[in-house]
């Protein structure tokens, strides 16, 4: 395996004083304003035909390093330069606005008043990715594997290590480039310190392994936020790796931004299908495991494991529920864009299709809940509730809040002491003796977490139990969305 240090940063191409047009000669408005341009003094550069306009000597762009590193959207655009320094422009054709940068009355009174221009060159979708590599390739601080013509780039990612055993996006420059887009923050920004090996993570490493996963940049955003929230002491990602236990990294969405990146709440929210939904997830655990070194038969020693380690990623059903939404009762501003990691195992499917008031339908869950992990353990478990619509319509008919449902359940799930203590009902397991006479909780209080998901038909919930709770395992952690 061989690298390189990747693109050398190229000089900004410096304006020359005095009026700058750029034109292309495949742009309508570019020729139709062609003749304006030798009746007052500028440098024209032309995108695509050297020889274009002929009414003066063009510069020919050929490489569009002038259009890309002057933010050329829309051309012809015409640029005011003094000293080097851009002190004004205009885009399309306006002839007011020609008139006023070029000082000329009455200049192109015989042409329409206003015609859009065309999309730059540097713009276009077919080479915008290329030329983002070329120009700003430089900014990549990753070290690049150089891979031989014969090289299978899938096959090599497998050989690496570099996968969660499924196939993976090559991480070119152009593709890291494009992630990039997605967030505001500096591609060497460090993020957070990923365990198990307390390695740094830059913006640049987590949008690699985003590329990886097949995120848009859009995604981007909320990769970094569910990260930020795992690598903490509260989350404990470095204990939910090395416990035996069949669980890993949760993420729930919530916000409008939710919607904006077409992730899923209804129909199969906690399944297939959503390429926002698995990305997420998948690109967190990648990071894990590619920055981290939280590896399975490594640091992970999962007994069994669940196909959620690969992602578990969903929105939160926001619409039309009865209940606070997650991140806002965890203390997320309402509204707010957020993500709540929770560290779980895969769903249980609750089933009532006959309780019409929310008492019966509470006694369901409760009777579910109470055999979480083992019916004769209590307090040191975790659970997200998954409140599917139609369940949720019972509560939203009574008037039951998320505080109310939570109330309830609690109340429901006071257990005998006797019918839980080691050894009762023939089952070793269970709390110690010296509790026989005590009533003890099922779950401590926040120990339930509960989000409205799922699809609008079936009167089905489920349960996400968690991995040893509070200071000896794993909190629940929020972190809001950034840009």
């Amino acid at each position: 395996m061989s690298t390189s240090p990747g693109p050398i940063a190229p000089g900004r191409p410096v304006l020359p004083d005095g009026l700058v047009v750029i034109v292309k000669e495949e742009c309508e408005t570019c020729r139709m304003v062609a003749p304006l341009l030798a009746r007052f003094e500028c440098t024209v550069y032309t995108q695509d035909d050297p020889t274009f306009p002929h009414s003066v000597s063009p510069v020919y762009d050929e490489d569009l390093s002038v259009s890309w590193h002057h933010d050329i959207e829309t051309v012809p655009t015409v640029i005011k330069v003094m000293n080097g320094i851009e002190i004004d422009r205009t885009v399309g054709w306006s002839r007011a606005e020609w008139q006023r940068i070029t000082g000329i009355e009455h200049l192109g009174d015989d042409l329409p008043v206003m015609r859009p221009g065309c999309g730059s060159k540097s713009v276009d979708p077919d080479l915008v990715d290329s030329l983002r590599a070329r120009f700003d390739g430089h900014a990549l601080k990753a070290r690049r594997i150089e891979l031989a013509d014969l090289d299978d780039e899938m096959e090599s990612m497998f050989d690496r290590g570099f996968t969660d055993g499924l196939p993976v996006v090559p991480p070119t420059e152009e593709r890291v480039l494009r992630m990039l887009t997605g967030t505001t923050r500096a591609p060497d920004e460090v993020v957070t310190i990923v365990p198990p090996d307390l390695v740094e993570v830059t913006v640049e490493k987590i949008a690699i392994n985003a590329v990886m996963a097949g995120c848009k940049p859009e995604y981007l955003p909320w990769v970094i936020a569910a990260l930020e929230a795992i690598c903490t002491d509260e989350f404990n990602i470095h204990g939910v790796l090395a416990t035996t236990m069949p669980v890993g990294p949760v993420i729930v969405c919530n916000g409008p931004g939710t919607k904006a990146i077409g992730m899923n709440a209804a129909g199969n929210a906690l399944g297939q299908g959503n390429r926002a939904n698995l990305t997420i997830g998948r690109a967190v655990q990648l990071v894990v495991r590619n920055v981290g070194g939280g590896r399975p038969g490594e640091v992970d020693r999962a007994t069994h494991g669940n196909p959620g380690k690969i992602s578990f990623c969903f929105a939160e059903l926001e619409d039309g529920s009865p209940f606070t939404p997650l991140a806002t009762s965890l203390g997320a501003p309402a509204g707010a864009n957020a993500v709540t990691v929770f560290a779980g195992e895969g769903p249980r499917c609750i089933v009532d299709q006959l309780a019409r008031d929310p008492e019966s339908l509470a006694n369901s869950f409760a009777s579910c809940l109470r055999t979480l992990h083992n019916p004769k353990l209590v307090l040191g478990f975790d659970v997200v509730l998954v409140v599917g619509p139609e369940h949720a319509r019972v509560f939203a008919e009574a008037g039951w809040d998320r505080e109310r449902l939570l109330d309830e359940l609690h109340a429901r799930l006071q257990l005998a002491g006797a019918d839980i203590v080691r050894g009762a009902h023939g089952i070793a397991e269970g709390v110690p003796t010296h509790l026989r006479d005590a009533t003890l909780p099922k779950f401590r209080q926040g120990g339930i977490l509960i989000v409205h998901a799922g699809g609008g038909a079936g009167l089905f919930s489920a349960m996400i139990g968690g991995w040893a709770n509070g200071d000896i395992g794993s909190k629940p952690v929020t972190r809001l969305v950034g840009n």
